[in-house]
Order: C-alpha cells, then sequence, then structure tokens
C-alpha cells in the first residue's frame, strides 16, 4: 500500500513537472501550439437603421393552440403586417391572445377570415394535425399562409399541400423559428455567406428541451396529432442544414427515436437522431427532451458549421460559460478568433414575407427549400428505428 502511495506520488510531481514544462515551449513536436493567452475578441452587434417596410399587408390568425404563435405575430408586425381578425375554436385560449392585440376582431368561424379579400395573409399555430389541411383551405381562398413548424405531418397532406400550392400559386411558408426567429443564426448566415468560413462542409444541429408534462396538452404527446420527435422539432435543424449548405437536394441516411423517460405517454417520443446530405454536404442532427433543471433556460440549443476554412458555434439561449443571455456566436477561422454578442441583430423574416406576399417573389425563403426541410423530417420519421427506453 505505501509503495502504491510513493508511486501515486512519484507520478504526480512527474506529470506537474511535465506540465510546467510544455507551457514554457511554443509548440509541440507536430508544431501544435501547447499555450495560448489570448482570448476571442468580443464583438457586441448593434441594430443597424431598419427604414420603415416599403410594403404592408392585413392579416389574420387562424389557430393560438402554441405559443410561437406570438412570435410568428410579432414578426409580421414588424414586417409590414396589421393583424385584424382571430379564431380560435377553444375559447379559453383567446382571453390571452386578445390582451396582447386587444383591438382586433375576434371572428366566429374560420370563413369570416376567409372570405374577406382585404386580408392577404393567414397565419397559423393550430393543433399540428390541422395545419396542412387549414392550409390548404386558406391557399384555395386566394391567400398566402404562414404556419408553425410542423406545417405538415403526413406524406399524404405533404402531397396535397405540394399539389395546391402548385395549382393556387400562393406561399405556404413554415416559420422554421431556430433560424429565421434566432438573431444568432442570422448573423451566422450572414458570415457563412461572406465566406468568412469558407465552403460548408458541415452541419450539427442540437435541440434540447425541457420536458413539463403538466404544461402541455393531451395532443401534444400524441404522434398522430402532433407529429413525431424528428417531424417536429428535426424540421428546424433539417431548415438550418440546407441554409447553411446551400442545399438544393439531399436525403436523409439514417435515423432513430426512442422514449426513454416519458413513461406515462408510450407512444410519445423524447429522443431522436439522424443524418442527412446533399451532394457536397452532410449533417447530423440530434433532438431530446432532456434538459435538465438545474439549467437556466429550457434548453442549450446549439449549432455547428463546418468550413473547409474555420468554424462557427451557435449557442442560442444560454451560454453555460458564463456569458448572460443567448444569441453566443464563436468565429474560429485562419486568421481569427471572435465572439459576437448577436441578441440585437435584426431579423428580417418577417418583413421578407409582407415583401413576397406583395411583390410575388421568394426572398424569405423559397418554396422548394420549404417543402425539402418537411419532407427530410417526414422521411426520417418514417423510417426511424425505434430504441427500446
Amino acid at each position: 500500500m505505501h509503495t502504491n502511495r510513493r508511486n501515486f506520488l512519484r507520478q504526480s510531481f512527474a506529470s506537474a513537472a511535465g506540465i510546467a514544462a510544455a507551457s514554457m515551449l511554443p509548440a509541440d513536436m507536430f508544431g501544435h501550439d501547447l499555450h495560448r493567452t489570448s482570448y476571442p475578441d468580443e464583438i457586441i452587434l448593434k441594430p443597424g437603421n431598419r427604414p420603415k417596410p416599403k410594403d404592408s399587408i392585413r392579416f389574420s390568425v387562424i389557430g393560438i393552440n402554441h405559443a410561437h404563435i406570438y412570435g410568428m405575430v410579432s414578426a409580421l408586425n414588424k414586417g409590414g403586417g396589421e393583424i385584424v381578425a382571430v379564431y380560435s375554436k377553444e375559447q379559453e385560449l383567446l382571453p390571452g391572445f386578445i390582451k396582447l392585440y386587444p383591438n382586433i376582431k375576434v371572428a366566429k368561424s374560420p370563413e369570416e377570415i376567409l372570405d374577406d379579400n382585404s386580408i392577404k395573409l393567414v397565419a397559423s399555430a393550430a393543433i399540428p394535425v390541422d395545419r396542412a389541411p387549414l392550409g390548404i383551405r386558406v391557399m384555395q381562398s386566394g391567400k398566402d399562409f404562414m404556419t408553425d413548424k410542423p406545417g405538415i405531418i403526413t406524406f399524404a397532406q405533404f402531397e396535397e399541400v405540394k399539389k395546391v400550392q402548385k395549382k393556387t400559386n400562393r406561399i405556404y411558408s413554415i416559420m422554421y423559428s431556430e433560424r429565421l426567429g434566432s438573431p444568432a443564426s442570422v448573423q451566422a448566415g450572414d458570415l457563412v455567406k461572406a465566406g468568412a468560413i469558407g465552403k460548408v462542409v458541415q452541419t450539427v444541429g442540437l435541440g434540447p428541451h425541457r420536458m413539463i408534462p403538466n404544461t402541455r396538452p393531451k395532443w401534444f404527446f400524441d404522434p398522430e396529432l402532433a407529429g413525431g420527435v424528428l417531424c417536429d422539432i428535426g424540421s428546424h435543424q433539417c431548415d438550418q442544414f440546407l441554409f447553411y449548405t446551400n442545399s438544393r437536394q439531399a436525403e436523409v441516411n439514417f435515423s432513430q427515436i426512442g422514449n426513454f423517460g416519458t413513461s406515462k405517454y408510450p407512444k410519445y417520443q423524447d429522443f431522436g437522431d439522424m443524418s442527412v446530405r446533399s451532394s457536397h454536404a452532410t449533417g447530423y442532427i440530434r433532438i431530446d427532451w432532456f434538459t435538465p433543471d438545474g439549467l437556466a433556460t429550457w434548453g442549450d440549443g446549439r449549432t455547428f458549421i463546418l468550413g473547409t476554412e474555420g468554424y462557427i458555434e451557435m449557442r442560442k439561449y444560454i451560454d453555460i460559460a458564463g456569458r448572460p443571455g443567448g444569441n453566443h456566436l464563436f468565429l474560429v477561422n485562419q486568421k481569427e478568433t471572435k465572439y459576437y454578442n448577436c441578441s440585437e441583430v435584426n431579423m428580417p423574416y418577417g418583413e421578407q414575407l409582407v415583401s413576397d406576399v406583395v411583390n410575388r417573389t421568394e426572398t424569405a425563403m423559397s418554396q422548394d427549400h420549404c417543402f425539402l426541410a418537411t419532407e427530410l423530417a417526414l422521411t426520417a420519421q418514417k423510417m426511424a428505428f425505434k430504441l427500446n427506453g
């Protein structure tokens, strides 16, 4: 026992001496930098002087079952939209919405909104299974449609939506808010477009969430009503893969789903991962509902973008290293290491969508991109290997 202790101490002193000696060397035998004392340059981005939106529309809301509707309405209002009416078949959901928008009309039926020709767009965060059928009715009424994700939860819905969209030439826009509603994600897109990390070859998207069952409605736990975990949250990550890699075609390599900690709801999936690829890039996606209570927010959402000349990491909602708030972006390339505080970066999606409605353009998101992100998520959900919890 004493011999073992002497050996342990001798090895510990030797290790400490080795570390001290190595710290004085500029590089090891392979040329690796062994000791850096510099820290990333910190850049606090400020919003630019945005002129008042050139275009404006009147829009309304049908379906307020998910709180994402508030971010959707805010994006449209800031982008030149004017909310004029709301319809919800669940009357108990209306008071909170009306309190925030007290001057809008409460419609007695969807038809009141669909038959109003002055309304150019309908936004919805209805129960996911109802979103595609509603979007079809909206497009057939001559209006454009903006929906929360997942905007489509089955391939049957997907084919019908595509058919009606092509026939009517209306916009079917799915707000993938982890990119379109994230200032850090907008900044990352600008950096990638400017060539800051060279050609993008891979993305890794991590979408952890906190599970608090008693705050969720019953439909949330039924994949037939809400879509599975990859169809739902995974669609965010599919969108980001396509966007940052500039991929116009892609396929799913593998996918897996499981229920490891939500035994009360056996059909629910609290974990999923998948791999995608295009002809020039790959992507890995992991989704889970295991954010521990010790984290100060609902999930440490992270995105990694690997380029031939550098990489970007986003910590969208929290930096557990200690920086306050969210929207943290780290850039490392051949010239520098930088940290960007992106919390005040302008998010253009709402204004771009309003402009697209008026001018019949595709500046917010191409229809092909919108549908391809959904198709990848639907494919991954359908082919997923079911893990045993």
